[in-house]
């Protein structure tokens, strides 16, 4: 099973580094100067730039489409589709469409000092290091809403996190009164669960009647005890000064009910019944599954010990339509989920691995082996 896994992991990777490749080719020199990433690992300046990560519609670093023709387009969403599977990559076109939508609801007037702020062309593709080559490298594409991060080391995808997803709006409507929900699952599933539990199980997992104003991680490069947050936007001319400074909208024994913390809060899987676990795997689903078989470690969770690992928290309220928050957490896992902004009509989703965001792990490893 294990070698299984491992040849799919390459499979992915070789299709990553090809269409990763094409794309550069496809580049002309000024573009490439912009496109190209040093390899990863290579100082602590570099490693600090590709480690910077944005969900807010800021400069995420790399190449726009804006800055392309519609043929090296259709090769940026090769590339991303490489990375994805099939019902992560749909996702990610929508998310990328919603902006049209998001325009609309804002009376077209949002610009963030640039010619268009709600902008499905400002999304940003870099590559980091030679794809396909003996040394670790790596994609990352991002923007509003969209935060993909992708590394490969010897010759296999080491790691695809952290793989953030948001929706704004997160309900919209469609013709014959159905609605484009992209990220429906995952608070429809989450809810669910929690709603299921007996009260001595729910006051747990319930760790405050408020949710916070956003997910708890925000955009921190590392998850540890509390949260070492990083700015929500890449200062410069277009920054948006009333969202400089990320906050979660609580404050003293409220931050402290919702910091993350290395011990985990909230209800394990191994105290869940057996239909309430079923929704669990399901709802890590609605996350693990956005990146290819092969690459997902959703199988690991087929392990009951694993699943019991997995805990289940939750802030705000379990009424439809009002605001919250929930997390899943356990060994080399953190999910989150907020649903607070806009009327509650817009979502942050996000999957990391704390122990392994951007590869770190795997990268020191590599290079302490090579390097030596």
């Amino acid at each position: 099973m294990a070698q299984a896994v491992t040849d799919a992991s390459r499979e992915v990777a070789d299709r990553m580094a090809e269409a990763a490749a094409a794309w550069l080719d496809s580049l002309d020199p000024t573009q490439r100067e912009v496109a190209a990433g040093p390899p990863p690992g290579r100082d602590d300046e570099a490693e600090t730039e590709r480690t910077r990560w944005f969900y807010t519609p800021t400069d995420h670093g790399g190449l726009t489409f804006h800055q392309q023709r519609p043929a090296q387009h259709r090769l940026v969403m090769r590339l991303l589709a490489s990375g994805l599977s099939e019902a992560g990559y749909t996702t990610v076109a929508t998310v990328l469409g919603l902006e049209n939508v998001l325009d609309r609801t804002e009376g077209f007037t949002v610009d963030f000092g640039r010619e268009r702020g709600r902008d499905p062309g400002q999304y940003y593709l870099r590559v980091f290091g030679e794809p396909g080559g003996r040394d670790p490298w790596g994609w990352r594409f991002g923007g509003h809403h969209v935060s993909l991060h992708n590394l490969v080391v010897d010759g296999r995808v080491a790691a695809s996190t952290p793989c953030f997803l948001g929706a704004d709006p997160a309900v919209s409507p469609l013709l014959g009164g159905a609605a484009l929900r992209p990220l429906g699952a995952a608070e429809d599933l989450a809810r669910e669960l929690v709603r299921s539990l007996r009260p001595d199980l729910a006051a747990r997992a319930v760790l405050l009647s408020r949710a916070p104003d956003d997910i708890v991680g925000a955009n921190s490069p590392r998850i540890g005890n509390g949260v070492d947050r990083n700015g929500l936007w890449r200062p410069g001319p277009h920054t948006d000064p009333h969202a400089a400074s990320p906050a979660t909208g609580l404050h003293g024994a409220d931050q402290e009910a919702v910091a993350i913390t290395a011990e985990p809060k909230g209800v394990p899987g191994a105290e869940l019944d057996a239909t309430q676990r079923e929704l669990l795997h399901a709802l890590l689903g609605t996350y693990l599954d956005r990146v290819p078989p092969g690459v997902s470690p959703l199988p690991r969770y087929d392990d009951p010990a694993a699943l019991d690992a997995v805990h289940v928290a939750w802030a705000g309220s379990t009424a439809p339509g009002e605001p919250h928050y929930y997390r899943l957490q356990g060994p080399r896992l953190l999910v989150e989920w907020d649903n607070t902004q806009r009327n509650v009509n817009h979502a942050h989703a996000v999957w990391r691995d704390p122990e392994s965001d951007f590869g770190r792990d795997v990268l020191a490893a590599h290079r302490a082996a090579h390097h030596a």
